[in-house]
């Protein structure tokens, strides 16, 4: 089969989706103290070389074909990618990797700084088998949601043209399970050293995420006017919420933060997603604003009510995932001048499908993940112990620091790191160990916190 333009084009936008995992690796290792840097990295890294695994092995072959009531895939009737030989197969079996891969890498960020490595890898590729994959096939792969599923046929089926329920609802949702499951870091809310260690690290992140994004929601356009339009609405919605959380900020605490701007950035990209293809640019705009309001007001709800989700992947993903996703039900465009939203005439049905569809996304990944995360933390235990947090991860975990200043160093097996988790620093190469913060930095209050949190 010759080459096609379109079969170009898929193969670039899953190079920028794949290269969305690495920017979320700057974006979260910006956000946590100096010392947990490289294992929040880390696990965004390894997550590509595990899903990666995963989803040629058995992982795409789950997520369509036909399926078991019509909420999975035979993981054997495609099995190491046998039987997919066409190029169009191949290049879908990559893009739909990409997908798979950050879903999961997005889950860390509520865990950080206090997860174990090795309960991590565990994590990961069950994770993907049992949730990912089965909630890909309901939406996307002609199961539940879809047109003829059960659900699409009693409501109709719903929109989620590039994964507002399948990834930032249900990574969402994953991540505040880990959070109750694994607890909060010491200090949480009242320690000033948790906050963000490298915003430029943050901003660059955002930017590589939002770069990434155009292949992310337009890898699977249709046409040249439907890919004109999820462009401009990928810039438009990001760029109305950056405004929106920042306006938040302004009045709320009295000043603007790059921290916020870059969130604010992250939560609009989250919520045109599932409408990409099927709002207007003015609808994109308007998305965009309520969605960066909101998840700046959401974030600040974990200190009131006591749960440490370290990086707000609860605040902007599971928030604005769930407002991208129930907005279609009113601003939806008619699709050939038929249905479409309650504000353009569509009546209540694709309202009801967007809340089924959020709903039912909601329950499936709370029940799977809370087996899965039980099963491993009552097992090989989820959470590293207090010496090694309080050493740091990177440090306990990896041997590895990401800041090596003056000549001792800290990496290797030249560390003796069984005396630094016992507490006994030793005397040489104290110096190589990050400050935690500024002077500055270690007087502001909890309360202040929640002014860049993101």
């Amino acid at each position: 089969m010759e080459l096609t333009a379109g079969h170009v084009w898929l193969m670039v936008a899953a190079a920028l989706v794949l290269f969305m995992t690495p920017g979320l690796a700057f974006f979260y290792g910006g956000m946590t103290r100096a010392k947990a840097a490289l294992n929040m990295m880390m696990m965004s890294f390894i997550s590509i070389g595990i899903v990666s695994v995963v989803w040629v092995l058995w992982g795409y072959s789950m997520t369509g074909g036909d399926g078991f009531l019509q909420m999975v895939g035979n993981p054997l009737a495609n099995f190491g990618l046998e039987g997919i030989t066409e190029p169009d197969g191949l290049i879908l079996v990559g893009y739909g990797a990409t997908f798979a891969i950050i879903t999961v890498a997005l889950i860390s960020g509520a865990i950080a700084d206090r997860a174990k490595f090795g309960a991590w890898t565990v994590f990961v590729p069950v994770w993907v088998t049992l949730v990912y994959c089965p909630l890909a096939y309901m939406v996307w792969g002609g199961g539940l949601f879809g047109e003829e599923g059960a659900i699409g046929k009693a409501l109709g089926p719903a929109i989620d043209f590039a994964g507002g329920t399948v990834v930032h609802i249900n990574a969402g949702v994953a991540a505040l399970i880990l959070v109750l499951i694994i607890g909060n870091r010491k200090g949480f809310g009242k320690d000033p050293n948790h906050r963000p260690h490298n915003i430029p690290f943050v901003m660059l992140g955002a930017a590589i995420l939002w770069f990434g994004w155009f292949g992310f929601n337009g890898g699977l356009a249709s046409s040249a006017e439907q890919g004109g339009l999820i462009w401009v609405n990928t810039l438009a919605a990001p760029a109305a919420a950056m405004i929106g959380w920042l306006i938040t900020e302004r009045v709320r605490d009295g000043h603007p933060t790059s921290l916020g701007a870059a969130s604010g950035v992250v939560a609009g990209l989250v919520a045109i997603t599932p409408a990409c293809a099927n709002v207007s640019p003015v609808g994109a705009l308007g998305l965009g604003l309520v969605a960066g309001a909101a998840s700046a007001l959401a974030v600040g709800l974990k200190f009131r009510w006591g749960f440490d989700d370290s990086l707000d992947v609860v605040g902007v993903h599971l928030v604005s995932g769930i407002i991208g996703t129930v907005a279609l039900g009113f601003i939806a465009l008619p699709a050939d001048g038929v249905g479409g939203g309650l504000f353009y005439g569509g009546g209540l049905a694709q309202l009801w499908a967007q809340l089924a569809a959020a709903g039912i996304a909601i329950a499936y990944s709370a029940i799977l993940t809370l087996i899965i995360a039980l099963a491993i933390h009552k097992t090989m235990g989820f959470r590293v112990s207090q010496e090694q947090e309080a050493v740091g991860v990177d440090l306990s975990l990896h041997a590895e620091t990401a800041y090596e200043f003056g000549v001792g160093g800290h990496g290797g097996s030249f560390q003796p790191l069984h005396e630094l988790i016992k507490g006994n620093t030793p005397t040489s190469g104290t110096d190589s160990v990050p400050a935690e913060g500024t002077a500055e930095q270690k007087t502001e209050t909890a309360s202040g916190k929640e002014s860049v949190g993101a």
